[in-house]
């Protein structure tokens, strides 16, 4: 992971990006605002974000959450560029599916799995909305950047449930402490309150993206209403990819608590 990598992964999760702004959610001005910068400035920053990485210092190799995927379904919930997909085709996944906000993006995975050999059904959709995805049908439904973003999380899990077969995994990563916190002289300090699920603004490279902090009880208990038994979570950061950082302040935070958590559900 090089030094870049790390600064991406950062800005995904919406860390030290600026000033936010408070604004009011509307569900349809949220998803404007959002699928043009994946539009737009977005595809800079899908890099760092893609299996076998779960954004920052959380490597699928290290965890196997996963494990053998060969002649399973998969659906991943918000594909950026494709890269999770191609990842996933290479282990012999039997079929790939995606949706994504961005129009753009979804092009972007179709030519870069093509040129990989691959084939996948992409969807152009918001997560929280009907769009002809097949119902108890994956056995795997996953998402490394994009659950956090969506405008209602309850009804994005009972979608998500409902595309799932029995006993099918859903694996996602959030990161709902790290974006609280900054690190200053080998000290953490709190910016943000850690209850404030209230939606904001922030801009950065010429774009803006409208987000919302939600506790980790708010993920437990909408994976429960949507009939999902968490089986494992992982929070902890890898040493090793640490060590390949150059010891920048989001590494720093990386040592010290979650900067994301990734979690492996089942469906009952």
């Amino acid at each position: 992971m090089d030094k870049n990598s790390v600064f991406k992964t950062n800005v995904i999760g919406a860390g030290e990006v600026g000033s936010a702004i408070s604004v009011d959610m509307d569900k349809n001005s949220v998803y404007k605002t959002n699928s043009f910068y994946w539009d737009t400035k977005g595809n800079d920053f899908l890099g760092a974000i893609s299996l076998p990485l779960y954004g920052a210092f959380v490597s699928e190799e290290k965890c196997h959450l996963f494990g053998d995927v060969s002649g399973k379904k998969m659906l991943e919930i918000g594909c950026g560029n494709g890269q999770s997909l191609q990842y996933q085709g290479e282990r012999k996944a039997s079929e790939l599916w995606a949706m994504d906000i961005s129009e753009k993006q979804i092009e972007k995975a179709s030519q870069h799995l093509k040129a990989c050999g691959l084939s996948a059904k992409l969807i152009c959709s918001p997560m929280e909305e009907e769009c002809g995805i097949p119902v108890d049908y994956f056995d795997f439904v996953y998402s490394i950047y994009a659950i956090g973003w969506t405008t209602d999380l309850e009804g994005t899990f009972c979608r998500i449930a409902s595309y799932l077969k029995k006993d099918g995994v859903f694996i996602f990563r959030s990161h709902p402490i790290h974006k609280c916190v900054v690190a200053e002289n080998d000290r953490l300090a709190f910016k943000k309150n850690y209850f404030d699920e209230s939606w904001y603004s922030v801009s950065l490279d010429e774009g803006a993206l409208t987000l919302s902090d939600r506790k980790l009880s708010t993920y437990v208990n909408a994976l429960a209403k949507a009939g999902l038994v968490i089986e494992q979570m992982i929070e902890q950061s890898d040493d090793e990819i640490i060590s390949r950082d150059d010891n920048s302040e989001f590494s720093k935070k990386a040592k010290m608590l979650p900067v994301t958590f990734v979690v492996k559900a089942r469906k009952l």
